[in-house]
């Protein structure tokens, strides 16, 4: 999808995005690692909005949240270097249900975007819906199935996506999460694979990755929180203890439930006290 131009004046306008509450619920219930929970909330909405493919994409994250944190994959150690993250021969499976689940909630929420986009390429919460599929999928290839290489394809499709829907509203903050997730995944690609591999306009500038990130951290909605720990896990790997400690204190604060946060910023603060 190219940015937009002349040619979609002459699209009929989207109608105004809204944020609901029920998948407000399921965002916060995700974030205290009650992914159970995320999933009740998800299914009473989608039961009154069955037609609204961002509550299937979130449901997806429930499913692919579940696998991470099964697989021990959430653990900051995995982030911290590109070899630990490539190294993956000793982790676990997915689960067979789990997996089936995920794609079904994925090919929905797909399914239901297409066909929104087809009746009106500027519908921002199917652009949205897709973003947030796309990006669902891409973790789940490199991280669950370890296809990181075949993932970059999707990373492309949600960076467009992404641009698509900030032209349309530039203070549709949480899009930014796509943009600045694509400059920092390309930053840390090889110069071999970055030769082979083209990104539309991404630079690869990982300072911009973390402008981005930072954007949805201040004014974002649904992913505020994810993207400071997107913030915290690139302050980790840049060793930069101060700054990862000061953003989980805040996301333990807010996700007090979250026990991995909890053993996430014990692990911070005893590496300050130790000055490493």
């Amino acid at each position: 999808m190219t940015l937009v131009g002349a040619a979609t004046a002459t699209c009929s306008a989207p109608p105004p995005f809204r944020f609901q509450p029920g998948i407000d619920q399921a965002f916060q219930r995700l974030y205290s690692s009650d992914y159970r929970g995320a999933q009740s909330a998800l299914d009473q909405y989608l039961a009154q909005q069955p037609g609204d493919p961002v509550g299937y994409a979130v449901k997806a994250s429930a499913y692919l949240f579940t696998e991470l944190d099964r697989m021990g994959i959430l653990e900051s150690e995995f982030f911290e270097s590109d070899k630990k993250v490539g190294d993956s021969h000793k982790r676990p499976g997915a689960d067979p249900a789990a997996r089936t689940a995920f794609y079904q909630n994925i090919d929905k929420a797909q399914t239901l975007a297409r066909a929104a986009l087809s009746a009106n390429p500027n519908d921002e919460n199917a652009l949205f819906a897709a973003c947030l599929a796309l990006g669902n999928q891409t973790d789940f290839m490199a991280l669950i199935e370890r296809r990181q290489l075949a993932s970059l394809s999707l990373t492309r499709q949600s960076y467009r996506e992404a641009k698509h829907l900030l032209n349309l509203n530039p203070r549709f903050y949480d899009a930014y999460l796509s943009t600045g997730f694509t400059e920092y995944v390309f930053s840390s690609l090889p110069s071999l694979v970055r030769f082979f591999v083209r990104f539309d306009d991404v630079k690869g500038d990982k300072q911009q990755a973390l402008r981005h990130l930072e954007i949805v951290a201040s004014q974002g909605h649904y992913l505020k929180p994810f993207a400071k720990i997107l913030l915290a896990t690139a302050a980790l790997r840049d060793h930069r203890l101060r700054d990862a400690q000061g953003i989980l204190l805040e996301l333990t604060q807010s996700y007090p439930a979250n026990n991995l946060l909890q053993r996430e910023l014990a692990k911070v603060n005893q590496r300050v006290r130790q000055g490493g």
